[in-house]
């Protein structure tokens, strides 16, 4: 019997390449090429979620004054800022993130599902992100965020999306903290949502495909990286360098990569961006002057839209929006 499965095989073949990334093998399994190995290439699919009656959980009566803001312990909810706006203006926001991003030729996909309380589920960059080939699923640190990670899994089967990675054990690790440089280059903000097991899970994958994996220490109580650093074209990256380790803009600039950096007369929300092709980029109102001389000077066009609504859930354009496609730079 062992015979006859050796001849088959070698009859109809067993070889691992073309590579489970290659066009061939993307197109022919799975439909199209997934994923991304950048940041700026031109974006093709994203997938977002439109807040809906989930945000019907906050309740303006539920002070904390500790915190400052609002939320419940045992409801398992909290807002961001000092400030609930108007959901219809809020979701009036949201909706003009979508038509700008379908003005500019992508593909908007939703959840198809959330948890009932999910408010946070709005910035879909945290549950998954994107790398060649196809999607990491993360596992979110902040416990009321927990069950995010399969109403994500759920669509992304859904679309036919290739899943390469689910983290596990006592992993954590959330998208808006991992950002790639250039196609052989990506970084991670280790930080109070992203710990040393999530990191090494995630490298796992990319040195599989040959990439590497900078792990850069957030201070304090920073989240995520996409708060400090976000890649707007090629070879440009605004950054508000105060909150990035002198090493590390030694590392973008031995990188060729330029920097544009912050000023405090900016809307600390404008890092908080989206490219959707190189040179050309999603940002929120509040942009300095001297900021906006700097972008023109290295050609970068900006499409500002009102966000500061969303802002005061605890996130802009970019933890709005997941990119699951985007065209290669090189």
């Amino acid at each position: 019997m062992s015979d006859i499965y050796g001849q088959t095989i070698k009859l109809f073949g067993s070889h691992p390449e073309p590579v489970f990334e290659s066009p061939e093998q993307q197109t022919g399994v799975w439909g199209r090429e997934w994923g991304c190995d950048n940041d700026v290439g031109q974006l093709r699919v994203v997938l977002m979620h439109r807040p809906g009656d989930e945000m019907k959980i906050i309740d303006a009566n539920k002070r904390i004054e500790e915190i400052g803001s609002y939320g419940d312990l045992d409801a398992g909810w909290y807002w961001q800022s000092d400030t609930i706006p108007p959901m219809e203006e809020f979701r009036a926001q949201h909706d003009g993130l979508v038509q700008a991003l379908r003005d500019e030729g992508v593909e908007v996909v939703f959840l198809d599902s959330i948890e009932p309380d999910g408010i946070k589920s709005i910035y879909t960059r945290d549950s998954s992100f994107a790398v060649k080939g196809g999607a990491i699923v993360t596992r979110l640190a902040r416990t009321i965020r927990r069950g995010e990670e399969a109403h994500v899994t759920k669509t992304l089967a859904n679309l036919g999306m290739p899943i390469l990675r689910t983290l596990n054990g006592n992993a954590m690790a959330e998208g808006g903290s991992f950002a790639w440089l250039n196609p052989e280059t990506a970084v991670i903000g280790r930080s109070i949502c992203v710990n040393e097991e999530g990191s090494r899970q995630i490298e796992e994958v990319l040195n599989a495909q040959g990439a590497e994996l900078i792990r850069v220490d957030l201070a304090g109580y920073q989240i995520h990286i996409d708060g400090a650093l976000t890649m707007i074209d090629v070879d440009v990256a605004i950054v508000d360098a105060a909150q990035l380790p002198y090493w590390f803009l030694e590392k973008l600039k031995e990188l060729g990569i330029k920097t544009v950096e912050v000023t405090p007369q900016d809307s600390s929300w404008i890092i908080n961006c989206l490219a959707v092709k190189p040179g050309r980029v999603i940002m929120p109102h509040g942009i300095s002057n001297r900021t906006m001389d700097k972008l023109a000077d290295l050609d970068i066009e900006v499409v500002q839209i009102p966000y500061d609504k969303v802002h005061h859930n605890g996130g802009g354009i970019h933890c709005s929006t997941c990119p699951l496609v985007r065209d290669p730079i090189n």
